[in-house]
């Protein structure tokens, strides 16, 4: 095996097959037991399985560093574990124990360590999923389900510094609606979202904004981020009312953001509101922070700043967060995972 197995500085966020992957399975009726490591590679699935037949099925995403101090850690994987937990009681699907989610995890960055990109130049990108895998014909749960991990590494995703985003507010799809699944991290909830984010970037911009289904009003999320806006000192986040995903990024940017003395109030964020505002980024495990650059509604365009530098807040966030990440401040909060054994 190669010991530079990529060219790290050409990284992309794409997929790259690296060599091990983590499989389990379980009937609906059974408890979960440790699966196995098996060579990175494809599965077999039946052709009348619940995921392909009627999207029962989640996934999440985290993602393991090299650190200043030495280590490969993860960051917060518990709460993705919960939050899978969550999505599988919503879809009726066996929930994977904490204990499972977490070693499932390790093992697959510590058998696939050698593509862990170094400090700087990215990060290992841990896939974990939870499907229907079993057989059936009716809508109905499947009778088998299978959780599976993989990994690949990826690179950062602003390379040369943060740069800022051109967003487009949809007035014509929703993501989401109450009583949905949009609170959960359905694989259902993805694809009806690629063609209003193509017609978006074929227009020059880089993501559509959804507002709420009820009211045509109120932000929800951007494509798959999550929304923040900073105005005359307080800092604003859509509420969790089930529409939206409760993101891990955004809990630790809450959380930072309350510790430095910021007031942040989590609430229905109206267009206007949003578009008033003196700064706006969204946030999400890929970019950790996209600092919003503009908003577009209709005719309406609202700029921040000059349009091309993150404002003050938003930079001091994503240095925060990345900096605990990356272990070069003190983890005061206990979020930061090292992996045994690497």
């Amino acid at each position: 095996m190669s010991e530079t197995p990529v060219d790290w500085d050409s990284l992309t966020f794409s997929i790259t097959e690296t060599d091990n992957m983590y499989i389990a399975k379980t009937a609906i009726d059974e408890p979960w037991a440790p699966g196995n490591m098996l060579p990175y590679g494809n599965i077999t699935i039946s052709p009348a399985a619940g995921v392909i037949n009627y999207g029962q099925g989640l996934f999440e995403g985290l993602k393991a560093y090299r650190t200043a101090a030495g280590r490969v850690v993860l960051f917060r994987p518990e709460e993705n574990a919960r939050r899978m937990q969550r999505g599988a009681d919503r879809l009726k699907m066996p929930p994977v124990p904490e204990s499972i989610f977490i070693d499932a995890v390790e093992q697959c960055v510590q058998q696939n360590s050698r593509w862990i990109p170094p400090m700087g130049k990215g990060a290992l990108y841990v896939r974990p999923l939870l499907n229907g895998s079993g057989a059936v014909l009716g809508v109905a749960p499947a009778p088998e389900y299978t959780f599976m991990v993989y990994v690949t590494p990826v690179g950062p995703y602003f390379k040369g510094g943060m740069n800022c985003i051109d967003l487009l507010i949809s007035d014509e799809h929703h993501r989401a609606a109450p009583g949905g699944s949009g609170g959960v991290k359905a694989i259902g909830n993805y694809a009806p979202g690629m063609m209003p984010s193509k017609k978006a970037k074929s227009k020059g911009f880089a993501e559509v904004i959804y507002l709420d289904a009820e009211h045509h009003k109120y932000i929800e999320e951007v494509g798959a981020a999550n929304f923040f806006c900073y105005k005359e000192g307080i800092l604003y986040t859509p509420e969790l009312t089930g529409t939206i995903l409760p993101g891990i990024t955004r809990d630790s940017l809450i959380q930072l953001a309350r510790k430095m003395g910021v007031e942040v109030v989590e609430t229905k964020v109206s267009h206007e509101l949003a578009m008033s505002a003196d700064e706006a980024f969204c946030c999400g495990t890929a970019a950790v922070i996209s600092p919003i650059g503009s908003i577009t509604l209709g005719e309406n365009k609202a700029t921040y700043s000059d349009g091309n530098t993150p404002g003050e807040l938003t930079i001091k966030l994503y240095n925060a967060l990345t900096n605990i990440q990356n272990e070069i401040d003190e983890d005061v909060l206990g979020w930061v995972h090292p992996v045994p054994g690497i």
